[in-house]
């Protein structure tokens, strides 16, 4: 049985070392995909980083609160304020597109919000009875006045409300403060009253968390290594093609060789492929990225987990080759089929998006996919320093996936020779 078995694995080698368009395509090409997609991602989070966003800001009151949003926004880090603009040329530039927006502060802001909260403050404390300070007895409260926002119609809604918050929310803590002082005057009193928040939050992380940061590499190497595992589909179902168009297939079935040890001689043969296009892309992460100024992969203490979870994922692509392979009657069929199911798996399966950006539908297809699981176990080890204890639901997520592929096709393969 052994004997057969290593027969069957050296016919395979024979097979693959006789297309080099397969062996350029299992090894070079998920090379330069990962090179090429992490350092546009790479470069592109540093850009988005290391950047400010430029916005038109207009101060018409150049007093207390007008400069408390100024300073907050400068604190930020995020915006770059412009102010070499009147209002109607910031309004053409944002509508225009040159910017993505503009805040304009009106005039006599400050003022008439003192005036506002010295009114009501004088309301409350003569309600109770109490005499209202005479120097403030005149204060009149006046019409609520409108910071003018100016979005890029272009621009993201999540992000014209992520603005608004932020500046409601200081001119709400502004507000609070000089509502607080007001009433201090008013009863003349010395105490410090504190308007400090009664809650906070306080972000509890596990200690993995700390420890493991993810990056673009991080996403990368695992993701896109997938990716390759599975793209062994193509080659795999071409090559059971051709063993049906030119006889061979046949002459397996006639053998003393029982059909699954041949199937047994294709998995050994394409996992240790899977394996070396896995060693390929940690060894790109390891060695190669630190010299492209990209963030060194880091693998200590996880290899054996890796490998692991490569080899059971190469079980479910396997799987998936040989079904196609044997359902295929011609290349034409296999190949374009696989190609378009491998990306289609990968799009679903977030290789490309992450899960959790998509429509809440398409998060319970990703649940489904093949792919998805094997993203999952490694984004653990490698995210949450987990083991195989903690991965094991998605290793037999992808053996199970195996053995239903294969499954199916001697049922298939079966039920053809019975015609």
């Amino acid at each position: 049985m052994l004997y057969k078995l290593w027969r069957s694995f050296f016919k395979e080698i024979l097979l693959l070392k006789r297309d080099i368009g397969g062996i350029v395509i299992i090894f070079l090409m998920p090379l330069l995909l990962i090179i090429t997609i992490t350092l546009i991602q790479d470069s592109t989070f540093k850009n988005l980083e290391g950047s400010k966003i430029p916005i038109i800001f207009i101060d018409n009151d150049h007093s207390e609160i007008s400069k408390r949003i100024e300073s907050e926004l400068k604190a930020s880090k995020s915006f770059q304020l412009l102010t070499d603009y009147n209002e109607n040329s910031a309004k053409e530039a944002v509508f225009s597109g040159d910017y993505q927006m503009a805040i304009v502060i009106p005039q006599n802001l400050t003022k008439d919000i003192n005036s506002n909260i010295d009114s009501k403050v004088q309301t409350i404390v003569s309600s109770f009875g109490l005499e209202a300070d005479s120097t403030s007895a005149k204060a009149i409260a006046s019409k609520a006045k409108d910071i003018h926002l100016y979005f890029d119609p272009a621009t993201n809604a999540s992000f014209k409300n992520s603005v608004m918050n932020a500046i409601n929310k200081m001119v709400f803590e502004i507000e609070n403060k000089k509502i607080y002082k007001a009433f201090q005057d008013q009863l003349g009193t010395t105490e410090n009253l504190d308007n400090q928040s009664l809650i906070t939050f306080k972000e509890i992380v596990p200690k993995s968390a700390l420890e493991a940061k993810p990056n673009s590499v991080q996403h990368n190497v695992p993701a896109w290594a997938l990716f390759a595992i599975f793209f062994i589909v193509v080659p795999l179902s071409i090559n059971l093609v051709k063993e049906k168009s030119q006889g061979t297939s046949v002459r397996v079935r006639v053998s003393p060789t029982p059909y699954y040890i041949h199937i047994l001689g294709k998995t050994f043969t394409y996992l240790i492929i899977c394996v070396i296009q896995f060693l390929l892309m940690v060894a790109v992460g390891i060695w190669l990225f630190p010299y492209m100024d990209l963030p060194q992969f880091d693998v200590t203490g996880k290899m054996f987990n890796l490998i692991i979870v490569t080899l059971f994922a190469g079980l479910a692509a396997i799987g998936f080759g040989v079904l196609l392979g044997t359902i295929a009657d011609t290349q034409e069929q296999s190949a374009p089929f696989g190609a378009t199911s491998v990306v289609v798996l990968a799009a679903v399966g977030g290789i490309w998006v992450p899960v959790f950006l998509m429509p809440e539908f398409m998060q319970k297809i990703a649940a489904f996919s093949p792919m998805n699981w094997g993203l999952n176990a490694y984004y653990d080890i490698i995210l949450r320093n987990s083991g195989i204890g903690e991965i094991a639901k998605e290793l037999i997520f992808l053996f199970l996936f195996y053995v239903a592929m294969v499954g199916i096709s001697l049922i298939y393969e079966r039920k053809q020779n019975a015609v």
